[in-house]
């Protein structure tokens, strides 16, 4: 077993995009628990004010079920005694039955950072251990810059853990805080200061060097039985090792049990939410759990999952919670739609002359600028438009938008309103509305005239805009717009290509609101 101990919402915040807050926190400590990590730092009780309310509101609102809540924290100051230190007091008024805390063992930090002597810094160690061990907690002692302390003073970066160890530490965490080791070096000092020391190790790693789960799995072999980290590697500077790809390679790859095959299979669910917690993209190119991981594009490679996924699959993607994707574009080929085409209901298999003449459309708009991979909504309704089989909820007659800047402000102040005419079932519909852009206020007008006769509309948001200047020359270039709405049950991507930003926007808005009346198969209500 390898314990998994969780520092997303310690070290995480520490990177310079990253700011939770603190419901955000008690939210994403849920979410870990139920994910089964074993150990959660959730903050430096006394740093700050939101780290202070986290311990103050967990200790009631928290109900974990397979995590330990863990305070963070350091050895005491160099000026004060343990009895007096506010650093270990404010720890031990955390309520936390698990503390975690750091101290110095490079000897450059010793006398650099802290100004003191060698032997000083290892009274720090001790004492501060043993005043928490006295308090009956449980001591988790974080050695900060052990790799490079090693390096520099092999000698005294061994008697800093010793004396950690003697004052009762239950577990010494190895950090490579700068991360700049290599994973052959982290094994091997790994395996040394087992031979020195019988207390339970643990791993820290930084991803300055892009090797910060290498260096943890390496430290795994070298006989570390807790990985630290967190999850999708976010921290400070280039982050931390991302327990996502740690978990999945020691379960997956090693033969290692972390949170066991049930829960690991949630780990896409969970990577997303940290995420939406902290207001930012999720990467697609993630390894395991990002919407590419196990996405497959050229024809060939196609051709082959659909007969044996394990030919560009290197594991089953459902183990981690995600899914294979089969994306279409100039790259596909006739089994590719075929395998498209049958998600949408639609059989194009044996020879259908249909996916050749599908195809020949797709990569004559792809010619164009079309793109289709994030875009599966509007591909969708290509098909069904190819076949025949396509119905139009509404039919757009013409629109028109305006922008008014009024220069009476400094700046300038610009309003757009868009006027649509489009009709539904025969009846003719005329509506205008305002925005902060051109497409604000085409969106609004488009919903304002279809909500009368499609009311669960209302539902549906944007979620994301995107626009790709593809060729030409300064502003008669070719734009594509890439348009991701979204409800309660899901998300969907259109596209819309033109040399006029407004009328691609419009393409995209168009499919995006048909594909949602499409897909759910709203009632018309004439009222």
């Amino acid at each position: 077993m390898i314990q998994i101990y969780d520092t997303t919402l310690r070290d995480g915040t520490q990177a310079e995009d990253i700011a939770f807050t603190v419901e955000d926190k008690l939210r994403v400590a849920e979410k870990l628990d139920w994910l089964g990590v074993h150990y959660i730092e959730g903050g430096w009780p006394g740093a700050n004010p939101k780290d202070s309310e986290f311990f103050e509101r967990a200790g009631g609102e928290l109900k974990l079920k397979t995590a330990e809540l863990v305070a963070f924290g350091s050895t005491r100051k160099a000026s004060s005694t343990v009895e007096t230190d506010e650093i270990l007091g404010s720890l031990l008024d955390a309520g936390t039955k698990t503390l975690c805390i750091f101290g110095k063992t490079w000897d450059l930090h010793v006398t650099r950072a802290l100004g003191i002597s060698l032997a000083d810094n290892l009274k720090l160690v001790f004492e501060s251990v043993a005043w928490l061990k006295k308090k009956k907690r449980t001591v988790i002692y974080d050695a900060e810059h052990f790799f490079d302390g090693f390096k520099a003073n092999k000698k005294y970066a061994l008697e800093t853990i010793r004396a950690a160890a003697r004052a009762g530490a239950d577990r010494i965490v190895l950090c490579d805080t700068n991360g700049g080791s290599l994973p052959q070096d982290v094994e091997k000092i790994v395996r040394i200061v087992r031979k020195n020391l019988r207390v339970p190790l643990g791993i820290h790693c930084h991803d300055d060097t892009g090797l910060g789960v290498a260096n943890s799995l390496a430290a795994v072999r070298g006989g570390v039985t807790q990985v630290q980290g967190t999850l999708n590697g976010i921290g400070e500077r280039c982050g931390n090792a991302n327990l996502v790809s740690v978990m999945a390679d020691l379960e997956l790859k090693m033969g290692y049990r972390c949170v066991g095959p049930a829960r690991l299979a949630r780990l896409r669910e969970v990577s997303l939410f940290v995420d939406e917690m902290a207001n930012r993209a999720a990467d697609t190119h993630q390894p395991y759990v990002g919407d590419s991981a196990f996405a497959h594009k050229g024809g060939i490679h196609v051709s082959a999952i659909l007969k044996e996924a394990r030919t560009y699959e290197h594991v089953d993607p459902k183990k981690v919670g995600n899914r294979q994707r089969v994306l279409v574009s100039d790259l596909s080929g006739a089994s590719t739609i075929a395998h498209k085409a049958r998600e949408f209901g639609v059989d194009l298999s044996g020879n259908n002359p249909r996916a050749r003449e599908l195809l020949t459309k797709l990569k004559e708009m792809e010619n164009r600028g079309y793109q289709f991979e994030g875009a599966e909504a509007s591909f969708e309704i290509l098909v069904k438009k190819t076949l025949g089989e396509y119905k139009p909820h509404f039919v757009l007659h013409d629109f028109r938008v305006t922008d008014t800047i009024s220069l009476d402000h400094v700046e300038g102040e610009a309003t757009s309103e868009a006027v649509v005419h489009l009709a539904v079932d025969k009846r003719e519909e005329k509506s205008s509305a305002k925005g902060v852009g051109p497409v604000h206020a085409l969106d609004r007008a488009l919903r304002q005239a279809l909500e009368r006769f499609y009311p669960r509309l209302a539902e549906m948001k944007l979620v994301d805009y995107k626009v790709r200047v593809l060729k030409g020359v300064g502003t008669a270039s070719v734009v594509r717009v890439l348009i991701e709405c979204g409800d309660s049950q899901g998300k969907w991507g259109t596209v819309g290509v033109s040399e006029n930003i407004i009328h691609a926007s419009y393409q995209a808005l168009v499919d995006a609101i048909d594909y949602k009346l499409m897909k759910e198969g709203f009632p018309l209500i004439i009222s």
